[in-house]
């Protein structure tokens, strides 16, 4: 059954809570997230309004990694995650969402795409700290 995500439950002045007044209508419909973890490349597409498809990344194995300081990019093989501040348990099963640390074949690097909804993984390279 789909997620709705319409607000349809006001309360009244007094406090009280008020009946739907109507069923759940199709641009309030959500679907489950899809939670990008690391492997062999799967895409899945869903159809959006207007006729358009998008695709979700599910499975990942690469991502497109930009080093600000010399300003170029290049596809780089993902190693694991390192670190996820959306949620302890997706940094404990690995799941990638936007602003999660990745290991990559070129160092870490945060990612700044939604996999789930733009079906590309971009990340930009995290300047190593330096050691005094």
């Amino acid at each position: 059954m789909p997620q709705s995500h319409g607000s349809q439950y006001k309360r009244k002045p007094t406090g009280g809570t008020k009946r739907p007044w109507r069923g759940k209508r199709a641009f309030e419909a959500g679907s489950e997230p899809t939670e990008t973890t690391l492997g062999p490349i799967k895409q899945r597409r869903v159809g959006m309004f207007g006729g358009g498809t998008k695709i979700r990344i599910a499975v990942a194995d690469w991502a497109v990694v930009t080093d600000k300081a010399s300003g170029k990019s290049s596809k780089s093989k993902l190693l694991r995650v390192v670190r996820n501040p959306a949620n302890v348990d997706y940094q404990r099963r690995g799941v990638i969402t936007k602003g999660a640390i990745v290991e990559t074949e070129l160092g870490q690097a945060r990612v700044t795409s939604r996999p789930g909804q733009h079906g590309v993984i971009n990340a930009i390279l995290l300047e190593k700290s330096q050691k005094n």
